[in-house]
């Protein structure tokens, strides 16, 4: 008996989904390092947070993720699919910033000497990708999939491009950022990340 055509879709469809899942995405406007030259504690009495990208999906899109600060917005580092940049600062209290197509938020409290963890998550916009920041929280450290996404991973890192970058553009960013924040905040506050204090290790 012959297979309809149609129903050959679903499959073919599952495929190119699968298949994208595990693209990485190009190094653009960021360096790629081996991890000697990534710190592996922050600096003495600093915070330092990771921001991985595990997903291959929306390969083709950059994502920006940003500190907001009171009068202007930071550029932690630009994170392609299967990346990962590292980026320190003082402890305290915190928002971070993701950019694509839209921008979303997170809070973090950060204590010194300590090394925390957010993904990156890809979702479909309307035109091209969106992203999520998803805090990384302590009971994740010791599981199967918290390894997965770290090998998942290469290192980059910032350069002046990258700074330029975010300067050139930052009339956009601060757009974004406007527009989103206030819908991200208008949200209830189960529904908004945060990293704690206790994530950190």
């Amino acid at each position: 008996m012959k297979r309809k055509r149609g129903s050959l879709f679903p499959l073919m469809l599952l495929f190119i989904v699968v298949v994208l899942a595990g693209c990485a995405g190009s190094v653009k406007r960021m360096e790629a390092v081996t991890p000697d030259r990534v710190p592996s504690r922050p600096e003495n009495g600093k915070s330092m947070v990771v921001f991985m990208r595990p997903s291959g999906l929306g390969f083709g899109i950059q994502s920006s993720v940003f500190e907001v600060r009171e009068n202007h917005s930071v550029l932690a580092g630009i994170v392609a699919a299967k990346k990962k940049v590292a980026y320190q600062l003082d402890p305290g209290e915190h928002i971070f910033m993701v950019i694509g197509e839209s921008a979303d938020f997170m809070y973090a409290d950060l204590e010194a000497d300590k090394t925390y963890h957010a993904l990156v998550t890809p979702r479909m916009g309307v035109w091209k990708a969106r992203f999520s920041l998803r805090p990384v929280h302590a009971d994740m450290f010791a599981t199967d999939q918290f390894d997965e996404w770290e090998k998942a991973c290469e290192w980059v890192m910032k350069t002046p491009e990258s700074d330029q970058w975010a300067r050139d553009n930052m009339e956009s960013i601060l757009a974004k950022q406007k527009k989103y924040y206030e819908k991200w905040v208008s949200k209830d506050a189960s529904e908004r990340p945060r990293l704690l204090k206790e994530d950190g290790r």
